[in-house]
């Protein structure tokens, strides 16, 4: 007997970070020859000793830390969260504006569940971030792709003409994965005035925020006294702490969206963990020098990526910041088979860009995503000699 089958999870695609793992499979790389992984936007080292110590403390001496929390996160780093954001925007932001998630892939989902249910839809740029597109699939959401154009930048008249009676949010994600684009102050303006005047969300999920480009707040959103009745702002500490395996995000909206952000959380997670939130609170009270400084290195490997791109001359970059860069490859070869044969043929993991664009998007066949946070500048360099040696057909 087989067991019955939801058709919406049936029909998500399988997890692609997972799925090039398996790529490496059974293949071998020497010394002299390592593999550069720039699959995952991941950082791989772990959080500054100070910050595991606080966590440590926290395990051995408070019971509570065992304990279930809060629901909408525990009220010291909800608060500390806020106090961040409104020195970083210029803005004013409350504690009953914040809500702590099981990382930021969570509070996307409970963003959703609160705006939309079987049969609507919610725009997305592309290419898009693949964990959005799947759980708008499982959820059984229409996913509307937003193509962009040579800038990667979306186009708020474009997206206008997408929406519909079953519209309920448009998602940008910026500084972008997969991109790595940011996108101007001013586009974020039109396409918030946009969806206020269709009643539709605006969620913007910054999860790289702490690496842009822009030195002070990167746009002006949250200084409109009444952003929280068109924004929801999704946010991750796991990028800035290093807090990955600990799952602590947030969800940043109007105290009456959090009442029904609440159920949701209450239901799948009942809470964040607490050892992570007390290292998150822990980080923006004593790491904001050490983070000052992470983001000048991740801004030194984007300029090393740049650099690099004369070794390679028939490549072409078509966006890079934060985490990420977004190559145009110049091979007579699908993105996802050259992906694959790079793992064997240049020691080179990478993700193709048909896992960010819908099945059968002709742009994708060319495209693949690049993240260099983890490697340093000598790395890039290797990346770069690399792929350029690669001895693939080019494409006409």
């Amino acid at each position: 007997m087989t067991l019955p089958l939801a058709p919406t999870i049936a029909g998500t695609q399988a997890p692609p970070v997972m799925e090039a793992r398996r790529w490496l499979q059974g293949v071998e790389h020497s010394a002299e020859r390592p593999l550069v992984n720039v699959s995952q936007a991941a950082p791989v080292a772990p959080p500054p000793e100070g910050l595991r110590q606080a966590m440590a403390e926290a395990v051995l001496t408070q019971d509570s830390a065992h304990l279930y929390g809060p629901v909408l996160g525990l009220p010291s780093l909800r608060d500390a969260l806020a106090t961040q954001m409104t020195t970083h925007y210029c803005a004013t932001i409350t504690a009953d504006q914040v809500a702590i998630t099981s990382g930021c892939n969570m509070a996307f989902t409970a963003a959703m569940a609160t705006l939309a249910q079987t049969g609507d839809e919610v725009i997305l740029p592309l290419p898009w971030y693949f964990n959005h597109a799947m759980w708008l699939d499982m959820a059984g959401v229409k996913a509307v792709p937003l193509d962009t154009g040579q800038d990667l930048l979306p186009d708020p008249e474009a997206a206008e003409a997408l929406i519909t009676n079953r519209t309920r949010a448009i998602v940008l994600v910026t500084p972008n994965n997969p991109a790595g684009v940011e996108y101007p102050a001013g586009l974020l303006d039109q396409f918030r005035d946009l969806c206020r005047r269709k009643g539709l969300a605006l969620v913007i999920d910054e999860t790289y925020r702490d690496f842009h480009s822009v030195g002070g707040a990167p746009h002006g959103l949250f200084q409109d006294p009444d952003w929280d009745d068109t924004v929801i702002h999704l946010y991750s500490f796991s990028k800035a702490y290093r807090l990955t395996g600990h799952r602590v995000g947030a969800l940043v909206s109007s105290p009456a969206r959090l009442a029904e952000v609440e159920k949701y959380l209450d239901t799948v997670a009942i809470c964040p963990a607490q050892p992570g939130q007390i290292g998150a609170h822990w980080g923006i009270e004593n790491l904001g020098d050490w983070l000052a400084a992470e983001r000048q290195e991740i801004l030194a490997r984007r300029a090393a990526v740049e650099a690099a791109m004369p070794i390679m001359p028939h490549w072409r970059l078509l966006g890079a910041g934060a985490y990420f860069a977004y190559l145009e490859h110049p091979f007579d070869m699908a993105s996802d088979t050259l992906a694959q044969a790079l793992v064997e043929e240049a020691g080179v993991l990478l993700l193709p860009g048909t896992f960010f664009r819908p099945a059968g998007d002709p742009k994708a066949r060319r495209e693949v995503r690049v993240a260099f946070a983890n490697i340093d500048s000598a790395q890039i360099k290797t990346l770069a000699e690399r792929l350029a040696a690669l001895p693939f057909p080019l494409a006409a």
